[in-house]
């Protein structure tokens, strides 16, 4: 497997925000309009997507001439128990900020939920937007008022109350291939990269040709330099996918030659 570590920075610095300033939950989103720069740092490629994002913010702020970075993934305990994470401490403009760090990929659903926010589910049906929305502002924000973290506060010179608190909240939204003219009213339209099918809708693909990029490279955005499977190869080849239940992105190419991120659920 060829790491594509400037790709996967460039595709991520191009994803948008899920929102902008603060209108979902009064959750105050951080953002910067960053340019791609060479990506020069040394990243591992076995961390895991959540970490790995983690790193390439990190790379991100630190081009960034008015951000200093005081502290990453604070480990915040009491009595050897871990109560969770502060993503990073950061002054912008001498501001002090905690910044809570997302990137996901949702899909919409409407048969779920009576809201726009509440439509929005993972790729496996495991975990939604809401959920995340609800553990963001119940658990992970106001763990900065804590008395475990006082401590970790002090020692950066740092007072919980005149700090602020914001999310870098970045997503890939996918549409049903059925309704692809969805317009969103609360979320960026701009984070709409594609649509979702399932093992019914394959056969309208039969004269395109497909490419299943490991989970990193789902930052990436789409390009014709790579092997491309015809659609019988493919279709062998997510048999293993439908069985697991697991759905996977893939990018498809169009005989016009459009390319196109889509995801293939197995529900």
């Amino acid at each position: 497997m060829i790491n594509h570590p400037q790709k996967r920075y460039e595709g991520f610095l191009k994803t948008p925000y899920l929102w902008q300033n603060d209108t979902v939950f009064g959750l105050n989103q951080f953002e910067l309009d960053s340019r791609p720069s060479k990506f020069d740092i040394l990243i591992e490629d076995n961390l895991r997507l959540g970490k790995y994002i983690e790193r390439l913010v990190s790379f991100e702020l630190q081009q960034q001439k008015k951000i200093s970075i005081l502290a990453e993934n604070v480990q915040i305990q009491k009595d050897k128990l871990t109560l969770g994470e502060l993503d990073c401490l950061l002054l912008k403009d001498e501001q002090p900020i905690h910044l809570e760090i997302i990137y996901k990929f949702y899909l919409y659903d409407d048969t779920g939920g009576n809201t726009e926010i509440e439509h929005f589910i993972g790729p496996n049906r495991k975990d939604s937007l809401i959920e995340k929305l609800n553990k963001l502002k119940e658990k992970q924000l106001p763990l900065i008022y804590s008395d475990s973290c006082k401590p970790y506060l002090d020692k950066l010179g740092l007072r919980a109350s005149s700090m602020s608190q914001q999310v870098y909240f970045k997503a890939q939204l996918f549409v049903p291939f059925s309704n692809t003219e969805i317009q969103l009213r609360t979320l960026n339209n701009d984070c709409i990269v594609g649509f979702y099918i399932n093992q019914k809708d394959l056969e309208n693909f039969t004269q395109c040709k497909f490419y299943i990029p490991v989970k990193k490279d789902w930052l990436i955005t789409p390009h014709k330099n790579i092997k491309w499977l015809n659609f019988n190869k493919f279709k062998t080849v997510t048999k293993n996918y439908f069985e697991q239940h697991y759905s996977t992105l893939f990018w498809i190419k169009f005989k016009s030659g459009t390319l196109k991120k889509v995801f293939l659920v197995w529900w």
